[in-house]
């Protein structure tokens, strides 16, 4: 008898419809020689920190951090489901492991969804239900029809050629334990709030917060350009000039109009050709939803969650992909497919591209397109339709029959030194554009010939720089895929050549992956740190204070330390380094937030834990002690308003600062404030009728 585990009851449901003939259980589908069961996702979760230093009082304390498990523990999960019942996670647990371990079972099958954390999922069942000297095989599904979930089926690979997998899968859930739990406490401790610290949430807070202090703190600068717009040949002739003058040099553009005007302008060269423009390429994840967030307003998870039905359902392959190529292995199951969408009426035919089929830039698992199972239309909601036309839209548009064929036009016009450029597109044949979304607008040039003499009259146009745009759905994602690659590299539409994003995939580079991003920023909305209104990103007064906080304490989660950890994960992932060798990394990162300072108090930056007392009030003789956003009177109630703000001029104010001004009335000069004006300063604090002042 063969026991398949699958990640979740709906993928059991289509295995067992997809072998046949099988009967319902209690808690399993029987038949043919088959045993079908199923998870809840994870029925396991790593163990606390009380579960390997108890705590006295159940309270989280620093006497047990940083906690760096010897070995970390698996605990059954305990929970509720969303109508607040048990979730009937041991009750399941216990069917598995019964079916697993029945005389009558010799193979028992991994069907966790195709990724790092399917594959962890249904291990650590296997692994909790002490199955021993059973076959153990993998059944690995790109999508979930019934035809693909049988082939997949007769040619299952034994789970053990997934052991570097599942290495990278407990190693990325050992990391973001160790990060997750220490450095959530130790902030928390620190501040006095719950602040949610983990490896990937920060750097993704991080980007927004910096984005919206840059455009908060942005001061916008006047400037000239000259310009003309004239008419030649009967037709608006417009040439803007790449020169700029500061507010200041409005003679000097008027001067550099004159010149321009007197040297006059000719056509040195007119290119015309016909050309073809090529589609876009296949839908990633996060291409996908870049798509829907920027036509729809479609949030992220969202669009995950319906991308992830679709896929259940069997009218899409497996959603979570960072690539937008498909396997050469794949070309008979695209031939099948590009004929069942065909039959809908769609002219498309099977090409043999490596702009479609590309080995090299495939990781686990190929782009998002439709399986040979269409939907009736009338059996999905508004945003499915939405979802799903966009990945047939796209995959018609890839397969079109007929090319996109337009006349392109390029004419020079030399001006003194300068040469303008006018690029001009005529689509002649609409070919993908039928299908897909093509934004670029017709634009025809005027009738002009290399020689002729172009009319001009350059102005002085007064322009002002723009402050950087907050970051959108597309843009984040961009960002988060690639966070080293230059935004105007990300944003150009002529950069057409992806090795480098995929280089930066592949080597782990990315912050957070297509399986885990959605899930992140929906916590950090969640958390209240950052907000999506319609398609745009705004950093949260929580967000503000988590980063800002962050950086009082000096834990630093910027985008190199995350990438870092996401190319020890690729390591082991390839073999390359070992489970431990990642995890040793991450407590070496995280030892040295607690690792213990010795510093001046001039230099000191160390704000102690919240609610420690520092001192006794000058004003009522009252503690003093550490509050969320200072130091202040514990008299507060009966009316003293004694406090020294933890940041001063942008300088954090130590313990040791606030001790020394409690007891003698003075600190010592402190490094590093910032003036109002941006420049630095150092200073002593002294207390002035019971408030802190400037001791130059």
């Amino acid at each position: 008898m063969t026991v398949i585990i699958a990640e979740k009851p709906s993928l059991a449901r289509n295995i067992s419809g997809a072998i046949g003939g099988m009967s319902k259980r209690n808690g399993y589908f029987e038949g043919g020689g088959y045993i079908v069961t199923w998870a809840f996702g994870h029925l396991f979760s790593l163990a606390d920190v009380e579960d390997y230093s108890p705590s006295p009082d159940g309270r989280w304390r620093m006497d047990n951090l940083p906690c760096f498990p010897a070995e970390f523990r698996f605990n059954l999960r305990k929970g509720k489901d969303k109508t607040g019942n048990d979730a009937g996670v041991e009750r399941q647990f216990e069917i598995i492991k019964s079916l697993c371990l029945r005389e009558d079972t010799d193979t028992v099958v991994n069907a966790g969804d195709a990724d790092r954390e399917g594959e962890i999922i249904v291990r650590l069942c296997i692994q909790k239900a002490g199955v021993q000297n059973k076959k153990i095989m993998r059944l690995w599904l790109p999508d979930q029809t019934p035809e693909t979930i049988r082939a997949s089926l007769a040619d299952m690979k034994e789970d053990r050629e997934y052991d570097n997998l599942a290495n990278e899968g407990f190693a990325r859930t050992y990391i973001d334990w160790l990060y997750g739990v220490n450095l959530t406490r130790y902030a928390t401790l620190k501040t006095g709030t719950l602040l949610r610290v983990g490896r990937v949430i920060i750097p993704i807070v991080k980007a927004i917060y910096d984005r919206d202090m840059s455009i908060k703190n942005f001061k916008s600068e006047k400037y000239f350009s000259i310009s003309s717009k004239e008419m030649t040949n009967g037709e608006t002739v417009e040439l803007n000039s790449k020169l700029r003058f500061a507010d200041t040099e409005k003679e000097k553009a008027l001067a550099a109009c004159a010149e321009y005007n007197a040297a006059g302008a000719k056509v040195i060269s007119v290119k015309r050709k016909k050309d073809t423009i090529n589609p876009g390429k296949l839908y990633s994840l996060s291409k996908l939803q870049n798509y829907l967030g920027k036509k729809y307003k479609m949030p992220m998870d969202v669009s995950l969650a319906i991308v992830q039905k679709l896929y259940e359902e069997g009218y899409l392959t497996y959603p979570r992909t960072n690539s937008e190529y498909l396997a050469t292995a794949e070309k008979d199951k695209i031939k099948k497919i590009v004929a069942t969408v065909a039959n809908k009426g769609y002219d498309i035919v099977f090409k043999d591209k490596k702009t479609i089929f590309d080995d090299s830039k495939i990781e686990s698992h190929s782009a998002l397109t439709p399986t040979y199972k269409i939907p009736d239309p009338a059996s999905l909601s508004e945003d499915e339709k939405k979802v799903y036309s966009a990945v047939m839209r796209r995959f018609a548009a890839v397969f079109c029959a007929k090319d996109c064929l337009c006349d392109r036009t390029e004419i020079q016009i030399q001006c003194k030194d300068e040469v303008f450029t006018l690029k001009g597109t005529v689509i002649t044949q609409k070919g993908f554009t039928a299908y897909d979304d093509y934004d670029k607008k017709d634009k025809i040039l005027p009738k002009l010939e290399k020689g002729d003499d172009v009319n001009i009259n350059f102005l002085p146009t007064e322009k002002e720089t723009s402050a950087p745009k907050h970051y959108t759905i597309e843009t984040l994602n961009n960002y988060l895929k690639n966070p080293f690659k230059e935004e105007k590299a990300r944003a150009s539409e002529e950069n057409s050549d992806d090795s480098e994003d995929y280089k930066a995939i592949f080597e782990g580079l990315e912050l957070g992956t297509e399986a885990t991003r959605t899930g992140i920023i929906d916590n950090a909305r969640k958390s209240g740190y950052i907000e999506l209104k319609k398609d745009v990103y705004y950093i949260l007064p929580g967000g503000e204070f988590l980063i800002e906080s962050l950086g009082r304490m000096n834990i630093s989660m910027d985008k190199y330390k995350t990438s870092e950890m996401g190319k020890s994960l690729k390591k082991v992932f390839h073999g390359i380094c070992t489970v431990s060798d990642s995890v040793s990394l991450a407590e070496r990162e995280i030892s040295e937030v607690f690792k213990p300072r010795e510093c001046p108090p001039e230099t000191d930056t160390d704000i102690g834990l919240y609610g420690d007392v520092v001192g006794v009030c000058p004003l009522c003789g009252e503690k003093v002690a550490r509050t969320r956003y200072g130091y202040g009177c514990r008299g507060y109630k009966n009316g003293c308003k004694f406090n020294v703000s933890l940041s001063i001029c942008s300088r954090v104010i130590s313990v040791s600062n606030v001790k020394l001004l409690l007891e003698t009335g003075k600190t010592s000069k402190i490094q590093g404030f910032i003036s109002k004006a941006g420049k630095p300063f150092d200073a002593a604090l002294r207390l002035e009728d019971g408030r802190p002042k400037f001791d130059f």
